[in-house]
């Protein structure tokens, strides 16, 4: 029986608010998992973590990570990346002291900055955006939405935007129209799948917080859940789509995220070198050894 270092961990967490959990299993001294391992440990884990990460050290400075819901093998997880790496770092004073380190993805090479000194929190650049068509119409959104189409806001585009995942992102009037929304998981999951596209943003700039941006929640069925509490990857298509219709300037922000008035998680955006920056911390629930 082989023993694997495991942590479950809440990320994108503020005060009473639940975050995202992710369990990240780190591979050590040349330790090896198949894809069929990985898949079958993420299955194991539906219902209880969103994704599985699996954490690979390259050197001192520079880690592989890949990523795993109960359905299927995930092109990049954002809220895992958070929750793994601040971890990782929190941990290990040589990273500690390190002002950044190095990530390997499906979707490329990425910087995490280490901010836990002032901020207690990683920001990690977003992949590069891609502009993608919008296979369907608003009406058909809404409809898969369980939403009236009045309830879309149109003063803003929807728009297709891969900045990690394929991601729908989708104007909504405001936050409380924005919180009752109650989708079917089946016809959402056939609708993504059907369309090409990974995970549904919904967003408004009426928010509880006057601090904060903008309120979002993403829909991942795809994956094997309705919904996502708090992601990185959604919210940096989002950050990438704010940019593009002088919606932010690129200076730091917050997003609050998840279905609730209040007690929502919070995840934060920057940028640097022109790519988007998502940003949070991660609070360590359980830790120990997975067995396999």
């Amino acid at each position: 029986m082989e023993h694997f270092e495991y942590k479950k961990l809440n990320a994108f967490s503020v005060g009473d608010s639940s975050g995202n959990p992710a369990a990240c299993i780190y591979l050590k001294n040349g330790q090896q998992l198949s894809d069929a391992e990985m898949l079958s440990i993420a299955k194991e884990h539906k219902g209880f973590v969103s994704e599985v990460i699996y954490c690979t050290s390259l050197s001192e400075t520079s880690f592989r990570l890949r990523y795993y819901s109960s359905e299927c093998e995930v092109e990049f997880c954002g809220h895992g990346t958070i929750a793994c790496i601040y971890e990782l770092i929190k941990s290990n004073d040589c990273l500690k002291a390190l002002p950044q380190i190095s990530i390997t993805t499906n979707k490329g090479d990425l910087i995490v900055y280490n901010e836990l000194e002032q901020l207690d929190a990683v920001f990690i650049t977003a992949p590069d955006p891609q502009y993608l068509t919008v296979p369907v119409s608003v009406n058909d959104i809404a409809d898969n939405l369980n939403i009236s189409p009045m309830v879309v806001n149109n003063t803003h585009p929807v728009e297709l935007i891969d900045a990690g995942l394929r991601t729908l992102i989708v104007p909504i009037k405001g936050v409380k129209d924005l919180t009752k929304i109650t989708p079917n998981e089946a016809t959402l999951k056939e609708f993504c799948l059907s369309n090409g596209i990974d995970i549904i943003l919904v967003f408004t700039l009426d928010v509880v917080d006057e601090k904060s941006k903008a309120r979002t929640r993403v829909f991942a069925p795809k994956f094997g859940y309705l919904e996502d509490p708090a992601t990185g990857s959604g919210n940096s298509a989002f950050g990438y789509y704010m940019l593009r219709h002088a919606l932010w300037n690129g200076k730091a922000i917050s997003i609050e995220q998840n279905d609730k008035i209040v007690d929502y998680n919070i995840v934060k955006l920057n940028t640097a070198d022109n790519k988007v920056l998502f940003g949070g911390n991660a609070t360590l629930k359980i830790e120990g050894s997975y067995c396999l």
